[in-house]
């Protein structure tokens, strides 16, 4: 049997909410014990033996031997659920699982990846690690401590599924064989979208090399359209056989031919 780490605890008789608050104001912590054989157990645990263990375990599966106050018979445990205070980070309530030497059970495992990924050290790219668990069926002896996924051959573009990982004496993986645990992809690059600023003098912004002002824009200080054609206004010569009475359009236009003099105003 691999090393074990021991835990001291207390049954309580008392149950409910209000319960468990009391015990957490005498720095103990309200936990359960439950079994495939037997019927579920309450107790409690003091704090700071409980921050001793799981400081001891670091995040590992491992088993946990319980000292109990009321039988000299050992349990032989693992931690099943830690639940902590959102904000306190305190410790509200530890559910422990009960297994039998010779009897196989399921646990879920941590992964740690050792190793650099090829394509992070020489592709730019990054790792994606979708799975942190994986559930396997042992016995107590062949329990891992942690499940160790080597990415020193992963490329950008690769993926290492549950199926990829190491086979380990007496485990047996329970997840689906191409579950993706850890993908070596590309980096997300970020777009970014061109700004015009626009002027913040109150003036409008100078119209582009050749382009043409904006009809009717006085102010622009383009120059004036060309005449339409026949437009008499703009200076354009009268039809031949034209109004005799009425004087040329344009300065310098020559009379129509044949045209009275027209008669001087009265004084």
């Amino acid at each position: 049997m691999k090393t074990q780490h021991t835990l001291n605890i207390s049954l309580r008789a008392q149950t409910g909410r209000s319960a468990s608050r009391r015990l957490r104001k005498v720095n103990r912590i309200p936990a359960i014990l439950y079994g495939k054989h037997t019927s579920p157990e309450k107790f409690s645990i003091e704090v700071p033996e409980f921050v001793r263990l799981i400081k001891s375990v670091a995040g590992r599966a491992v088993l946990i031997e319980l000292n109990r106050d009321d039988k000299p018979e050992k349990a032989l445990t693992f931690l099943q659920e830690v639940q902590r205070d959102p904000i306190t980070d305190r410790y509200l309530h530890v559910d422990l699982h009960e297994v039998k030497a010779d009897e196989k059970f399921e646990i879920r495992v941590q992964l740690s990846i050792v190793g650099e990924s090829f394509g992070v050290k020489n592709q730019s790219g990054v790792l994606e690690t979708p799975t942190q668990q994986v559930r396997i069926r042992c016995l107590p002896k062949d329990l891992p401590p942690r499940i160790e996924v080597d990415v020193t051959e992963l490329k950008v573009g690769d993926t290492f599924h549950i199926g990829d990982l190491k086979p380990i004496a007496g485990v047996e993986f329970l997840d689906n064989k191409n579950q993706p645990v850890v993908s070596c992809v590309e980096p997300v690059e970020e777009e970014v979208a061109a700004v015009v600023a626009a002027p913040t003098d109150g003036t409008a912004a100078a119209p582009a090399a050749g382009a043409a002002p904006a009809a009717g824009d006085a102010k622009a200080g383009a120059a004036p359209a060309a005449p339409a054609a026949g437009d008499a206004k703009a200076g354009a010569a009268p039809a031949k056989g034209g109004d005799a009475k009425g004087m040329a359009s344009a300065k310098g236009a020559a009379p129509a031919k044949d045209a009275k003099p027209a008669a001087p105003a009265k004084k």
